[in-house]
């Protein structure tokens, strides 16, 4: 639910596969016109020859997406005069696993998350990347361990490789605010954890109410809880027992995730912090949640939401630190000294019909150019530490960029990697009950249920 509106048009459709032939014809950016791109490691990419050979690449992305998409591997057609074919489906993860199995799988896939690609792989059914691609990955991208361990699974051996090289993440670890607001009344950004509480607490004694936060999402309500619990999992534990408990490794009701619970409920469950009182934080729909951010007067000051939030806000809000709404990055503890975590979600390449064109792709994947002709239309950010950060299409999109380069760890989207019945379930209906009064340790307990049920 939560990457679906993070990412993928919602188009019904399988789109027929679009070929990018050879030629500068039908690249965006003229190679060497723009002094911003990296067009050097364009050039090198000319090195590798694949005159006419094919490579298929399936995914998720439609419409507008699919767009981009292929304006990026139009340059990797254009370097190496590969015969590249794009086909995207809103319906990925059901087909990937047919093709599969029937043997007539793309070259490369992207995935949407890494729970599917790892259940690939230990079917045997994708292609390791090998100890050079993971080298680079811990040498050039920001928290580059990080990403290494999310796309590491078990094959079909029994060992643990690389399979999964992330290509365009998405950025959960923000709040919103309005920077006129934060001036008419005097308050700073905060830099840290502590800092966000001692403003939470300052905008009470001024008389006025801190946060705005709603959990209403259809079916879905209460998955904006999940994010908080995460991103308090990751201020409060080190990212190693994230990991045990994203995999069950620990259980759901271990003292150190209810007290990551908790430090949730510290926003949402007191009156004085919340808009409407901790009462409507459950019904609150989270697409109404962050209106109360542009009244007059505004009815709180912050709002914690993920990078595809601006899509709810009135129209015509511009985004920016001189414009209507503004972000920060939510901020970790001084005291706990665990660096600076972001929790988000992204896409993977992975192979999974080898060939040399298929290997060439993912070696293109690596290239500055690759990045940024994606960073320069919309929708991209990438934790690759070898681009022009300037190239971004927005100042936006330039300042999530540059949390993603500041972050210490990433984790993926914690519920996403869970079995759905409980990371798209029992969690969800877990942390509607919490707002509503339940005691946490008693959610806890039987979301943990709800998972050895499903053992």
């Amino acid at each position: 639910m939560k990457n679906l509106l993070l990412g993928c048009s919602a188009a019904l459709a399988l789109t027929a596969g679009t070929a990018m032939a050879d030629g500068h014809a039908n690249l965006l950016f003229a190679p060497g016109e723009d002094d911003r791109f990296n067009w050097e490691s364009y050039e090198a990419l000319k090195e590798t020859q694949l005159n006419g050979e094919q490579v298929t690449v399936f995914g998720p992305w439609l419409g507008p997406d699919q767009e981009t998409v292929e304006n990026v591997l139009a340059y990797f057609a254009a370097a190496t005069g590969a015969d590249v074919k794009y086909t995207g489906s809103d319906s990925f993860e059901q087909q990937i696993v047919i093709d599969a199995e029937a043997g007539s799988a793309p070259n490369v896939s992207v995935f949407p998350q890494p729970g599917l690609a790892s259940d690939m792989a230990r079917r045997g059914f994708l292609s390791a990347l090998g100890d050079e691609t993971a080298a680079w990955v811990r040498d050039n991208y920001a928290a580059g361990e990080s990403w290494v361990d999310l796309g590491t699974y078990t094959g079909a051996d029994g060992s643990d490789e690389l399979y999964g090289f992330f290509f365009k993440v998405d950025v959960k670890s923000l709040v919103w605010y309005s920077p006129e607001n934060f001036e008419d009344a005097g308050y700073e950004v905060p830099e840290t954890l502590e800092d966000l509480k001692a403003l939470t607490d300052q905008i009470v004694a001024d008389g006025d109410t801190p946060w705005c936060i709603g959990l209403g999402s259809g079916g879905a309500t209460g998955w904006p809880a999940t994010d908080w619990v995460e991103d308090m999992m990751l201020r409060t534990q080190p990212p190693e027992v994230y990991d045990a408990w994203v995999a069950n490794e620990i259980p759901f009701d271990d003292p150190k995730v209810v007290a990551a619970i908790e430090e949730f409920g510290a926003f949402a469950r007191n009156d004085d912090y919340v808009a409407g009182g901790a009462g409507v934080v459950a019904s609150t729909d989270f697409r109404d949640s962050p209106k109360g951010l542009f009244s007059s007067p505004p009815q709180c000051y912050l709002h914690k939401q993920a990078s595809f939030i601006p899509a709810f806000f009135p129209e015509g809000t511009e985004v920016g630190a001189d414009a209507d709404a503004d972000f920060f990055y939510f901020p970790a503890y001084a005291g706990k000294d665990l660096g600076s975590p972001v929790l988000g979600a992204g896409t993977l390449f992975a192979i999974t019909n080898d060939s040399p064109a298929a290997r060439a792709l993912m070696e293109f994947l690596k290239s500055p150019i690759a990045h940024e002709v994606w960073m320069a239309q919309n929708g991209f950010l990438t934790p690759h530490k070898g681009v022009n950060t300037d190239v971004y299409a927005t100042d936006a999109l330039k300042s999530m960029g540059g949390i993603l380069l500041d972050a210490t760890t990433f984790r993926f989207d914690g519920s996403d990697l869970m079995p759905g019945g409980v990371g798209a379930g029992t969690f969800w209906t877990g942390m509607v009950d919490y707002a509503g009064g339940k005691d946490a340790a008693a959610v806890a307990s039987d979301i943990q249920s709800s998972w050895e049920a499903l053992k």
